[in-house]
């Protein structure tokens, strides 16, 4: 008996044949799940959208079946405790979960309120309770928020706030669904980082729902893959991510550096061990290959580099802490296409006196694709309620096609406007997705044949017609952010906000998302786009801008902008793995970064075409 206790405390989690239906489902969304997760253990969940991972991760902490319904049937074992005879509150001092959406966490009116509800519920003393929330803010980066108010924190601040809020309990196990999916790239590493110090000081044990890969490919120790399910797949993460196949089959996003590799592999010039995982090892193997099957033009790049840098006239304006050397400033300024978006001066503050933005300046031509990144908190949000009258200036001016906002509804503004928020739940109303496309189209005024029409069309455009008598909440939160996509496109609005369009989705959706988004772009629609994944604003934005402390810090296309590295880490934001990629071979490249894998490709694909090979 001794020894089987021994054996349970050494298993942080055990699940036996579990399998797991939602109530007025036919398919289960668990099945016959079996896993052992051993104490101090780092285990990564992937797998597509709909794959069961946020199932299993309610089923560990009791929320299924204790207040989610349904039929559950196999064995759930936490620290020893069996969870479905363990109330969800005592499981709560032995194991945290962070949820999807931040915002189903936060309690209190305040940062330190919120984040001191966990342990004031427990008894803690209070001088403990400071203690632990000041530590605890300090390594989510939230040090001198205490009395901020939550409703003014922004997407990522409230991800911050709610990873703090369960780590201040100081659980024996953490588990955590896609606990950084709104977080600056800084954030992001710094979290992981948090998480690996305290398993590592603590015995922590971690389980991490998430799509990202990059940071934890050598923190995790196993990687399980789900698919409609089941558990199809694990073992040690370098074995999965060498297999692009495999990726491609369950819906998971590849590393840029291994993309290459495989190109490598496929022509047989490597194994399947030497396709890089990492910055360090993708560049030894290309310095180690060039000289054999590569060609390069570095030269002819480099020329191309000088010809394309435009001077900036001598009046044009700069906001807050712009770069004033010209280099940013954008070409396209100097054409004469009609102007979307135009601010002057503009400045906001919000009603608890916190500046969010200063003295902005700022022209965006219509037809343009432009990305706006930064760190949480840095405005990018505020900035793009400003383009639709959802905010409206402190001081300065907003013009809209030619519209001032300030003599403008929201509601005439979104005949033109549409935005697509952040979490795309704060504007679903309907209860199935064909009435939810309806919705707008009814309070804009339109009627019956225009209305049908209209749905029709977006529903095919946007993939959603098998979905069109289906409940939106009754679909995950990659198919949610589609449907409040299409509920703006049926509008056939001229400029298109879209914030943080892919968070939540797996590779497969995220294609999906900008397929459609460069759609819009291809048709005509400016598009302004505010996202986290710096590999997308390199690969599909035409124009990005950095946002720092509420002002414009630099604004150039995705090379240029990308080029300064620098400048970047000191606003949070890690260049895309290929930028800094380029960056180890700028003496064989040149300055210019590469952002594709093609990039890196084509310069053998040139040679072997040329017959050198």
């Amino acid at each position: 008996m001794e020894t089987l206790e021994n054996e349970i405390r050494q298993v942080a989690i055990c699940l036996k044949n579990l399998s797991y239906r939602y109530p007025n489902t036919v398919e289960p969304s668990l099945k016959n799940i079996s896993l052992d997760v051993e104490k101090g253990k780092f285990i990564l969940i992937m797998g597509s959208t709909g794959a069961g991972k946020t199932t299993l991760s309610l089923c560990l902490n009791g929320l299924i079946p204790q207040l989610l319904e349904g039929k559950l049937t196999g064995g759930v074992r936490v620290a020893g405790k069996d969870v479905g005879k363990t109330a969800v509150q005592s499981l709560s001092k032995v194991l945290g979960l962070v949820l999807q959406d931040p915002e189903t966490q936060i309690i209190g009116r305040r940062v330190e309120e919120d984040t001191s509800f966990g342990p004031r519920n427990f008894l803690v003393p209070l001088e403990e309770i400071k203690q632990r929330v000041n530590q605890t803010l300090e390594k989510v980066r939230l040090q001198g928020y205490n009395h901020r108010l939550s409703e003014e924190l922004s997407g990522g601040e409230k991800q911050r706030l709610a990873i703090a809020g369960v780590l201040v309990m100081e659980p024996e196990i953490l588990v955590l669904d896609e606990p950084t999916s709104e977080l600056d790239p800084a954030g992001r590493s710094e979290i992981y980082a948090t998480l690996a110090d305290l398993r590592r000081k603590k015995d922590l044990t971690i389980i991490l729902v998430e799509h990202s890969s990059e940071e934890l490919i050598y923190k995790a120790d196993e990687v399980v893959v789900l698919n409609q399910g089941e558990l199809v797949w694990r073992g040690v993460p370098s074995e999965l991510f060498r297999n692009l196949p495999l990726l491609r089959q369950w819906g998971i996003k590849p590393l840029p550096v291994s993309q290459i590799g495989w190109y490598f592999y496929e022509k047989g010039w490597i194994t399947l061990a030497e396709i890089p995982l990492d910055i360090p090892s993708a560049e030894g193997l290309l310095r180690k290959l060039l000289p054999k099957y590569g060609h390069w033009q570095g030269h002819l790049q480099g020329q191309a580099q000088r010809q394309m840098q435009v001077p900036v006239p001598p009046d044009q304006g700069f906001g807050s802490g712009q770069s004033k050397d010209g280099l940013f400033r954008h070409e396209l300024h100097l054409s004469k296409k009609a102007i979307a978006v135009q601010l002057k001066d503009l400045n906001y503050q919000y009603n608890s006196d916190q500046t969010a933005l200063r003295g902005i300046n700022l022209m965006i031509e219509a037809g343009e694709f432009v990305a706006l990144i930064g760190r949480n908190g840095a405005g990018k949000t505020t900035l793009a309620k400003h383009f639709n009258g959802l905010l409206k200036p402190t001081s300065g001016e907003v013009i809209i096609e030619g519209m001032n906002t300030l003599k403008y509804d929201t509601s005439d503004l979104s005949k033109i406007v549409g935005y697509v928020f952040q979490n795309p739940d704060h504007q679903i109303f309907s209860a199935t997705v064909e009435k939810e496309l309806e919705f707008g189209l009814k309070n804009a005024g339109f009627k019956g044949k225009e209305i049908k029409e209209r749905v029709e069309q977006v529903l095919w455009y946007t993939g959603l017609e098998r979905y069109r008598s289906l409940h939106p909440f009754s679909l995950g939160k990659g198919e949610r952010q589609m449907i409040a996509v299409a509920s703006i496109l049926v509008l056939k609005p001229k400029v298109l906000i879209i914030d943080e369009p892919t968070t939540g989705s797996d590779w497969t959706g995220v294609q999906t998302m900008m397929a459609l988004i460069c759609k819009l772009h291809t048709a005509g629609t400016t598009i302004i786009m505010i996202s986290h994944d710096m590999d997308l604003v390199a690969q599909y934005a035409k124009r990005v801008i950095v946002l720092k402390e509420g002002g414009i810090l630099l604004d150039g296309t995705p090379k240029r902008v990308f080029s300064n590295e620098q400048i970047l880490l000191d606003s949070a934001i890690v260049p895309p793995q290929l930028c800094r990629l380029s960056f180890q071979l700028e003496d064989i490249l040149g300055p210019e970064p590469f952002i594709e894998a093609s990039e890196f490709t084509a310069m053998f694909e040139s040679r072997e075409q040329s017959g050198c090979l």
